[in-house]
């Protein structure tokens, strides 16, 4: 059977001679059932802050929990992340190593085309300077005849039929020879 206090504060006891001091008796009953009430009271607050703790323990295990599962997935995602930046910077790397590789190609077959272009104008101005010479040169054999022709039959005009003065072919032929001499700029 359980006490309670109101069980220990109603308890009485039979009367008899040469018995305890029913005031004593009643006075420590009191005393102890208040004793025994605080004990309770004392229990019940134990129980509950034990119940409280109980709750609070669990929830701190249940925020632990969540708490490494965010960790693991945040180091997973982190991994993850690095791979990846890791990759694309790979891939950046790689296309810009072609892209550079497809330039340096690009212009290395500028650089081909302009020397052959190059190349090719300056045989084009050799051979140009070559038939000018030429042709001034077969001119002045013609020049000359008709100059000797025509002082042998003009004494007082020498331009007479040509229309000029007089022609300085030998002047013509060295600024002809100086303007195709290449000339560094």
């Amino acid at each position: 059977m359980k006490l309670t206090p109101l069980d220990i504060k109603k308890q009485e006891f039979k009367k008899v001679m040469r018995g305890y001091d029913p005031v004593e008796v009643d006075t420590f009953m009191d005393m102890m059932a208040n004793e025994f009430e605080e004990v309770l009271k004392q229990q019940k607050e134990t129980r509950d802050r034990s119940i409280e703790l109980d709750t609070q323990l669990k929830d701190y295990k249940q925020i632990e929990k969540t708490l490494q599962q965010t960790l693991l997935q945040a180091q997973e995602v982190t991994g993850r992340t690095y791979e990846s930046a890791r990759k694309e910077a790979e891939i950046i790397v790689k296309d810009a190593e072609g892209k550079a590789a497809r330039i340096v190609e690009q212009a290395h077959s500028e650089l081909i085309r302009i020397n052959k272009e190059l190349s090719e104008l300056r045989i084009r101005r050799e051979s140009l300077i070559g038939r000018m010479r030429v042709l001034l040169s077969a001119e002045l054999d013609l020049l000359k005849t008709l100059d000797s022709d025509a002082t042998q039959q003009v004494t007082r005009d020498p331009s007479l039929g040509t229309g000029k003065e007089s022609l300085d072919i030998e002047g013509i032929i060295t600024n002809i020879n100086n303007d195709a001499t290449p000339q560094s700029h």
